[in-house]
């Protein structure tokens, strides 16, 4: 399995599917199942019954659904744009991740 460029904390667009074209925040990442959870995104409704120790009044509740990590897109911080990820050493030795633009070029952080 090839790793995941995209990490917990980063600032993603999506690309492709019924939230396309919207931005948000990395919540968690199933790297198993090569799934993001977005924050405020791809929301799915959940009907939970009455339960005395989680959800005394049950309901409807409303949650992140996770979305496949093909259909995002990494936000350079340097450049505001959706980017594709590439990795450099370091002269130290350590491993960055770095934005593909061709105007920008710059390392979005230390993996």
């Amino acid at each position: 399995m090839s790793v995941m460029k995209i990490h917990k904390g980063d600032q993603v667009m999506v690309i492709s599917g019924k939230e396309s074209g919207k931005a948000g925040k990395v919540l968690r990442v199933d790297k198993e199942k090569r799934r993001v959870v977005i924050e405020r995104l791809n929301m799915a409704k959940r009907h939970t019954r009455p339960n005395p120790k989680k959800n005394p009044q049950g309901g409807v509740i409303e949650r992140e659904a996770p979305i496949h990590a093909s259909n995002v897109m990494l936000v350079c911080p340097a450049c505001g744009q959706s980017t594709r990820v590439g990795y450099r050493f370091t002269d130290d030795g350590t491993k960055v991740r770095v934005c593909r633009r061709a105007s920008c070029g710059k390392d979005i952080d230390r993996v």
